[in-house]
């Protein structure tokens, strides 16, 4: 079987374990299928921009061109980054694509990677801002009106836990220590300034995440197509954006976002 197209970001449903799929020309591909099977991914030396199509020779912001991703809302300065969000100033590269993604109810949320960290999702993300993150607990801790709130509240946390995800820990294992999310969760919320504890969240549902993963590498290897036309290796593993090689190679579907390649699978 050989499937060609432009990549984008897996999707994913959250079922046990997460479900994930390949779209390619409105064709989608269970990639959960392809478990235990060898795999030849082969770039076709072809970049897309994924929103305008343009031919490009780089992407910006994981597969755009660079106009795009100058001009486009959802590239702003304050998607990246929240608190500059200035949305609900009536401030925006495009005001009727913010009243949908940012001027929508926003959650601060503390998730297992590697370690617990923070961060920011809009409320129809949930759960697949965790999935593609790799999180394998989650708890909703804030929900805010707007984009700018949230990240407000980010940064004060960011005092405390980390908003970042080392990739390879991620990779390596799954968690056995498990943290006690809602007691963190209590712990957190009292050092908030007293004027954004009210955004504080009642939701205290734990989400738990399985992922696909048959054999977690002891060695990672990253792939960048940049630097390699082709792999293959036997698939072990789905977990965020990333597949997993029997061989410790890894693959992250995102950061190729546009890229053309043919994918051969035995």
């Amino acid at each position: 079987m050989i499937i060609t197209g432009n990549l984008l970001k897996m999707t994913a449903v959250a079922e046990t374990p997460i479900n994930y799929f390949l779209n390619f020309d409105e064709k989608k591909y269970c990639i959960n299928d392809f478990l235990k099977k060898k795999i030849t991914i082969k770039f076709e030396h072809q970049i897309n921009c994924i929103n305008c199509g343009k031919s490009i020779k780089k992407t910006f912001f994981q597969g755009y061109c660079y106009n795009c991703f100058s001009t486009l809302p959802q590239t702003d300065p304050g998607i990246i980054n929240p608190e500059l969000n200035r949305a609900h100033e009536g401030i925006s590269r495009n005001m009727e694509w913010s009243k949908k993604y940012d001027l929508v109810d926003h959650f601060v949320y503390l998730s297992v990677t590697d370690a617990v960290k923070v961060g920011v999702t809009r409320i129809m993300n949930i759960p697949s801002r965790w999935i593609d993150q790799g999180a394998e607990y989650a708890i909703k801790f804030a929900k805010t009106p707007y984009r700018q709130l949230a990240g407000i509240i980010e940064v004060e946390m960011k005092n405390y836990l980390n908003d970042k995800t080392n990739w390879r820990k991620m990779l390596s294992k799954s968690i056995t220590d498990i943290p006690d999310l809602l007691d963190l969760k209590e712990q957190y919320a009292a050092y908030l300034p007293e004027e954004l504890q009210q955004f504080i969240c009642d939701d205290d549902e734990i989400t738990k995440l399985e992922y696909p993963v048959i054999k977690y590498p002891e060695k990672i290897k990253s792939i960048n197509l940049d630097k390699t036309d082709d792999f293959s290796g036997i698939l072990t593993g789905i977990k965020g954006q990333y597949l997993i090689f029997d061989d410790g190679h890894v693959f992250n579907i995102r950061k190729h976002n546009g890229y053309k390649v043919s994918i051969e699978i035995y």
